[in-house]
C-alpha cells in the first residue's frame, strides 16, 4: 500500500528539515519527475515524513511502503511490494531499524539497486540524533576529504593502526581489490549509507587485536550501544577471529554466535576509514559511528560485487573503536582521530 499521502500529512520536528534536505538534494540529487521509492518502518516515520516533504518539494514522483504493512518482522525475504516498487523507481531510500535476520532482505534489495544502477540512500538505524548530526554535514567537504583519503589508501601496501584502548592491527592489501569511496554523494556506480563518509576495501590480510570501545554493528548496535564501559577485544590472525574477550558476557555470546553463522562470517571482509567530520563521538549506532574519522573493520561479506573479492558470506558485522593513530606505509595519516591533511584539501 502506498502511504505517501499519509506521510505528507504526518507532523514532525522541523529541525529534521536540514538533514532531509541534505539527503534529497545534495546526497541523492533528486530531480523533478524522477521516481523515488521511500521504504520505512514504523519506528522511523518522523524521519520518513521529513524526507517525504523534501521529495514533494523536489517535484519528484514518489511512493512509500512500510515494512510492517508487508510482513511480520523480522522480514527474511524481499516482499513483492518492495520488489515492485524498486523495479518502478529511479531512486530509493531505506529508513528502518536493523533486526536479527533481516540482512538477507536488505541484500536482496541492494542487489536490485546495483543491477538497475539506482541512486540509493541506505539509512539502517536512522534516528533523530543522526539526522541532527551526521546528516547535517557539509557533504562537499566530506567528499573532498574522502577522495583525499581514498587516493592515498588505494596506493598503500600496508596500513597500521593503534588506539589508547589497545587496538594494534596491521592490514595488507591486494592491488587487484578496489577501494571504494562513499562520501555521501551517491551515484549510480555505488549505493551508499546516509549519513555518508568513508572509503573501504576488502583487505588481503589483517593481523592483530582490534578493541571495540565504540560500537558493534547490525542488530547488536541497538542492543548494546556504546561499548566504552565494556570493550570487546578481538584477536585476528590471517584475517580470521581466533579469540574474543569482553566483560559483558551476553554481548560476547551474541557476537560469537553471529560470527559463527557460516564459513566466512569470522573473516575480515571490510577495512574502512571514516571521513565524516560532523561526527564527533560514538553514539552507539553503527549507521553514524562507522563514519567517525578512524578505522573500522567488518567480519563477513566483503562487498565482492564492488571490491572484486572472490569470496562471500551471508553475514556482515562492523566494529568501531575510538581515537585512532593510523599510518599508511609508515607515514602518519591520522593522530587521535584527526586526519593530518596539512592543507591538502
Amino acid at each position: 500500500m502506498d502511504l505517501s499521502d499519509e506521510l505528507l500529512e504526518l507532523s514532525y520536528d522541523p529541525l529534521l528539515d536540514d538533514g532531509a534536505r541534505n539527503a534529497v538534494y545534495t546526497c541523492l540529487d533528486v530531480q523533478p519527475d524522477e521516481r523515488v521509492v521511500l521504504i520505512a518502518d514504523r519506528g522511523s516515520l518522523e524521519v520518513a515524513a521529513a524526507l517525504a516533504r523534501q521529495l514533494r518539494r523536489a517535484a519528484a514522483e514518489f511512493r512509500s511502503v512500510i515494512l510492517e504493512d508487508m510482513a511480520e518482522r523480522p522480514i527474511r525475504y524481499l516482499p513483492m511490494e518492495m520488489e515492485t516498487a524498486l523495479e518502478w523507481a529511479d531512486v530509493s531510500i531505506f529508513t528502518a531499524a536493523a533486526q536479527p535476520g533481516e540482512l538477507a532482505m536488505r541484500r536482496a534489495m541492494t542487489a536490485i539497486v546495483t543491477r538497475k544502477r539506482m541512486r540509493h540512500g541506505h539509512m539502517v538505524g536512522i534516528n533523530y540524533r543522526i539526522m541532527m548530526e551526521g546528516m547535517r554535514a557539509d557533504y562537499r567537504h566530506v567528499e573532498a576529504l574522502t577522495n583525499w583519503v581514498w587516493d592515498k589508501a588505494r596506493k598503500a601496501k600496508e596500513i597500521t593502526c593503534e588506539t589508547p584502548a589497545g587496538t594494534a592491527i596491521k592490514a595488507v592489501f591486494d592491488p587487484k581489490l578496489k577501494w571504494i569511496p562513499t562520501p555521501g554523494i551517491i551515484s549510480p556506480e555505488k549505493w551508499g549509507n546516509l549519513p555518508g563518509g568513508e572509503t573501504f576495501t576488502a583487505p588481503a590480510r589483517v593481523d592483530g587485536v582490534y578493541v571495540v570501545d565504540g560500537a558493534l554493528g547490525n542488530w547488536l548496535a541497538a542492543k548494546y550501544g556504546d561499548m566504552r564501559r565494556h570493550p570487546m577485544a578481538i584477536t585476528i590472525v590471517d584475517s580470521r577471529i581466533v579469540d574474543v574477550e569482553c566483560a559483558n558476557a551476553e554481548a560476547l555470546e551474541d557476537f560469537r554466535q553471529y560470527v559463527a553463522t557460516d564459513e566466512n562470517s569470522d573473516r575480515v571482509g571490510e577495512f574502512a576509514l571514516g571521513t565524516n567530520t560532523a561526527v564527533r563521538d560514538v553514539i552507539g549506532n553503527m549507521l553514524q559511528d562507522e563514519k567517525i574519522p578512524g578505522v573500522h573493520i567488518a567480519f563477513g561479506h566483503p562487498y565482492s560485487e564492488h571490491t572484486g573479492a572472490d569470496w562471500v558470506s551471508s553475514t556482515h558485522i562492523d566494529v568501531v573503536g575510538r581515537d585512532f593513530n593510523v599510518w599508511f606505509d609508515g607515514v602518519p595519516i591520522m593522530k587521535r582521530g584527526r586526519y593530518l591533511c596539512n592543507g591538502d584539501l
